[in-house]
Parts: C-alpha cells; structure tokens; sequence
C-alpha cells in the first residue's frame, strides 16, 4: 500500500526536530449541506531542522517516531515571507545604541 503524502503549513517549530503541521480541509454538514473548515493536526519529523514556522511543507508517513509522530519532512515547498517585529526593533535599538557609542 502506498504510502499517504500531504501538503500543510507549519504552526509550531518549538521542540527540536518536529514540526507540527496543519492541514485544511472543507466538509459539508450532512444535514445543512453548509461547507465547514476542518484542520487535521500532524507531528512532523524533520531531521535537519530545515522549516520554520510558516513554512508550506510537504510531508509523507512514516514508521513512529514516538507516541504522536508519524510523519516525516520531505520538502519545503514555499518558505515564509512573515517578518518578525520584535527581532527588527531589538536589532534597530542595538545599531542606535552602538552609533552612540
């Protein structure tokens, strides 16, 4: 049997070598026919810790790693384009402070 591949975006990079991973999807109530958002939610596995948080990555299954990871990386489809404004501020206030100096 082949084994499931999927493309997601990923929201949390904070333990070292897993990424979690959300992949939308539409369902339509059985009842109201109205479409709904779902997301599934995958540990990912990624051995040289090459995505980031908002990275669009594609991912693959695997053996498990642990009790909730059974997913490995392949690629990074699309990096992340989002800037983070506390790391701008810090590193202006420290180019100010070092030109007064």
């Amino acid at each position: 049997m082949p084994k499931k591949v999927a493309v997601g975006l990923v929201t949390r990079d904070s333990a070292a070598k897993t990424r979690r991973v959300e992949l939308p999807r539409l369902i339509q109530h059985p009842k109201y026919k109205k479409y709904l958002r779902r997301r599934t939610i995958c540990h990912v596995h990624d051995e040289k810790e090459e995505s980031n948080m908002g990275d669009t990555v594609e991912i693959i299954e695997c053996r498990p790693y642990s009790k909730t990871k059974r997913w490995e990386l392949v690629r990074v489809v699309t990096k992340s384009t989002a800037v983070d404004l506390a790391a701008m501020k810090a590193a202006k206030a420290a180019e100010a402070e070092s030109q007064e100096s």
